[in-house]
């Protein structure tokens, strides 16, 4: 059993009661639950193991497979995302039923983003966004191998957007926090908890909401979450928005079986949304979802958007053009690719810049020469092993 700080524990055993504090110790002697949610670009045929209930692309995997070695990973087929987090997906399904600008203002590593655009109708664009220059790299990765149109990636600061008076018809703030629903997951967040930086993480989170408020239209949407548990953060917080802003809170449907926790806080009747290890199977999340008043203004269009965030720091996605021309790589090929080595295509392939797959899903570039292809795979993407796994690791069915 790991051991949690006794503040955290007196504090969550208060706010969960006996019952559910309970389950939610003993989730921490069971292996934490790996699910992935399928990239809906690609027709990848059967579906694996179980399904995530709010997620209709979300899958549970039965144990964590060695997802660096499948090439399918790599090509953006499949995203590895905590099961509640995608719950961002029955969100917007719920209340986006056209063309909307949506902007994720701290949107690093790029599980909800990517979530978010593969369920946004046609005609949307969405900017994502993450004020560390690391962790946008990484956010720049993921978009790109999700390879989904109109998404623009920026590094910036919330104020900066308000600055820009850039507006949004979907705003989600998935804030920094004091990472209790991580736990289980990521033992290094408990090592980093204290009541001090629970002080800190909500005032930066109302810092963040103001930020993201100024920016929203009337009659839009923000999603507020957190990965972690206390009231302050969450429920103090949602109730400092209502409020603040004279802010809707919406009642999102959910069913009974899929275990998710309203408010714990007593007194406290508005709908909100949480997920606790042992109770629901995911790590934990906390969400809230608002409308902000005022009648809804004509949809810009996308061109609109992208014109005007390139007053921001905006990142050029590292792959951009697909060549014509794909040459499909065996298994082992395909690993040599994904970690920067040179190639040797089939004597038909045509000089010059060429697109290499797995299985028909393509990987990247590579710059034909004749004896031999260079690697035009970005650096910083590179498998960094030179491990060999004794057979094909295969996550997903695919036709």
């Amino acid at each position: 059993m790991m051991q949690l700080p006794e503040e955290f524990i007196r504090e969550a055993k208060l706010l969960m009661g006996e019952e559910r504090f309970n389950g939610f110790m003993e989730a921490f002697n069971e292996e934490a639950p790996t699910s992935i949610r399928l990239n809906p670009k690609f027709n990848l045929g059967a579906r694996p193991q179980h399904a995530v209930p709010w997620c209709e692309e979300g899958f549970y995997l039965e144990g964590r497979p060695q997802f660096t070695f499948d090439p399918l990973f790599h090509a953006g087929c499949y995203y590895v995302q905590e099961a509640a987090s995608m719950f961002v997906t029955h969100v917007l399904r719920q209340f986006i039923q056209e063309p909307v600008a949506m902007l994720d203002l701290c949107a690093a590593p790029g599980g909800k983003s990517t979530a978010a655009r593969s369920v946004l109708p046609e005609g949307s664009v969405l900017v994502s966004n993450e004020p560390i220059p690391t962790r946008a790299q990484i956010l720049l990765e993921n978009i790109t191998k999700w390879g989904l149109p109109d998404c623009v990636v920026t590094n910036n600061y919330p104020r900066d957007y308000r600055k820009a008076k850039l507006m949004f018809d979907v705003i989600l703030c998935d804030v920094p926090c004091s990472g209790e629903g991580m736990f289980r997951k990521d033992p290094a967040t408990i090592g980093e908890w204290s009541l001090q930086n629970v002080e800190k993480c909500w005032r930066l989170q109302r810092e963040i909401v103001a930020d993201a408020w100024a920016c929203l239209n009337p009659g839009g949407i923000l999603i507020y979450s957190t990965c972690t548990f206390n009231t302050k953060e969450n429920e103090e917080n949602v109730r400092w928005i209502i409020d603040t802003y004279e802010a809707e809170i919406l009642e999102i449907p959910t069913q009974p079986e899929w275990h998710i926790t309203g408010s714990l806080l007593e007194g406290f009747d508005a709908p909100v949304y949480r997920f606790i290890p042992g109770i629901t199977q995911s790590e934990g999340l906390f969400m809230a979802v608002f409308r902000k008043r005022g009648e809804r203004k004509e949809v810009r269009g996308k061109r609109s958007v992208l014109q005007q965030v390139k007053g921001l720091n905006v990142l050029p996605p590292p792959i951009s053009d697909v060549p014509s021309t794909t040459i499909d790589l065996p298994y082992s090929e395909a690993l040599k690719y994904l970690r920067g080595e040179a190639l040797t295509l089939p004597a038909d392939t045509p000089r010059g810049i060429v697109s290499v797959a797995y299985k028909g899903y393509a990987l990247g570039p590579a710059k034909n020469i004749g004896n031999r292809a260079n690697n035009l795979y970005p650096k910083p993407w590179r498998i960094k092993t030179t491990h060999l796994p004794s057979e094909e690791i295969k996550i997903i069915d695919i036709q």
